[in-house]
């Protein structure tokens, strides 16, 4: 709710219903996930996703990341989960996660079971690929990403129509992994970056990137609100959970 850049975030309308619940609807069109749960530190979201019955689970409100909000959320609910049990985070700003984005995601986990799964989605926008709010991130040719970035990478200044993706929020992780990850020391990358998944690179893990033509879109302004609201009328899938398009 403490957004620097959009606050009240979670909780903004989106066709008249708050940007987490859409989330957590979206997530559980995708009908393989074992349990799907709202994690908070604010109270206002608990009521809100308790009222609309979801699960929730607080934790702390220290956090700065949402993968340490993750790993505390599953520690808090015991669920004696075995190393190579998938956890998948996906941010409650993420506006248009849909289950096929979530099965490609758990499917590439279960064929090559990385450490960690990041989606990636195409940016069509020249604004979004010079914003350095939006993060920009390559990857070789097994999907092994190489490096993230809020500059515009790859350069556009010798093929002006290079495909550019752009890093999301919705990560898959190994349990095991998860809870290592926090233990692992901030890197110079990271922190001149400002993208958390670099540690996980700079430690000479591999961070397998999965890329979709779909685009996404994680509110951070008004105006991706109003973009995301625009875009979810005529989705079919918002007809799912919500009976109707509005």
């Amino acid at each position: 709710m403490a957004s620097s850049r959009f606050p009240g975030k979670p909780l903004a309308p989106l066709l008249g219903m708050p940007l987490v619940l859409h989330v957590w609807h979206r997530c559980r069109l995708y009908r393989a996930f074992e349990r799907i749960v709202i994690a908070t530190c604010d109270e206002e979201i608990r009521a809100a996703g308790e009222a609309a019955g979801a699960e929730v689970v607080m934790t702390a409100d220290s956090h700065e990341r949402a993968t340490d909000r993750t790993e505390e959320a599953i520690a808090n609910m015991r669920l004696g989960l075995a190393g190579d049990d998938l956890v998948v985070m996906v941010q409650g700003d993420e506006a248009l996660m849909s289950p096929e984005l979530a099965s490609d995601i758990v499917a590439a986990y279960e064929r090559d079971r990385p450490p960690v799964v990041n989606l990636a989605s195409r940016l069509y926008r020249r604004e979004d690929m010079d914003d350095p709010n939006t993060v920009k991130v390559v990857a070789d040719r097994d999907c092994r990403v190489l490096y993230f970035s809020r500059s515009a990478i790859p350069s556009s200044a010798r093929k002006p129509d290079v495909a550019t993706y752009q890093q999301t929020g919705i990560m898959a992780f190994s349990a095991d992994f998860l809870g290592r990850f926090s233990r692992l020391a901030p890197t110079p990358l990271e922190i001149a970056e400002s993208v958390d998944m670099l540690r996980v690179i700079e430690h000479g893990y591999t961070v397998c990137l999965i890329r979709t033509e779909t685009e996404t879109i994680g509110v951070d302004t008004e105006a991706d609100r109003a973009r995301a609201e625009a875009i979810l009328k005529t989705d079919p899938q918002t007809a799912r959970y919500m009976g109707v398009h509005p």
